[in-house]
């Protein structure tokens, strides 16, 4: 199987570049993403199973993994919700469908968004990591718009082994993240 088109421009170009930028000794202490998480939340689950059957369905055909159920970790009345009931659904991708997966993430699906102005670059937790929200699945191209039931969001979690989050920021931008313009 060939390499995916991302991860070769990783290896060649990119490693290259960030640890000049940071002015690492080793190639090896260069930040790379480990994995991307899929996540997505199906409240309506809780009165309608096929809900979350269609959920996984799309999540499977956008990431190219069947998703495994996440289930209530305790229950809450107000919402009719019980203890390990069915919830939502998430995919773990790593490496070469992570790497396709961002590929098709940041050249087809993103430029796709309505209205869009770029992603915020406020998502990252300090340790080199890096969470968005999309608030609409059927920005995927393997998605058929015309037979949508319902429209639902994803949360995808980019996992990077960098030290900060200037690095991990680096990193994505190299990727061909299109985050916000920084007014520093």
């Amino acid at each position: 199987m060939a390499e995916a088109r991302l991860y070769k421009e990783f290896k060649d170009n990119i490693v290259g570049k960030l640890q000049s930028e940071f002015k690492l000794g080793n190639t090896l202490a260069v930040p790379k993403l480990t994995k991307i998480v899929v996540n997505a939340g199906v409240g309506e689950a809780v009165a309608d199973r096929k809900v979350l059957d269609d959920v996984a369905k799309n999540m499977a055909l956008i990431t190219g993994q069947k998703p495994i159920l996440t289930k209530a970790r305790k229950s809450i009345s107000n919402f009719k919700l019980r203890e390990g009931m069915p919830i939502g659904c998430k995919v773990t991708l790593r490496g070469r469908i992570m790497y396709e997966f961002l590929d098709r993430l940041i050249n087809l699906a993103i430029p796709r968004t309505r209205d869009f102005q770029g992603v915020s670059d406020k998502g990252f937790d300090g340790r080199g990591n890096y969470s968005m929200g999309i608030t609409e699945h059927s920005i995927f191209p393997e998605i058929d718009t015309d037979n949508l039931d319902r429209i639902h969001g994803l949360d995808l979690t980019f996992v990077t082994t960098a030290k900060s989050d200037e690095q991990a920021y680096q990193l994505l931008k190299h990727f061909g993240m299109p985050f916000v313009k920084r007014t520093n």
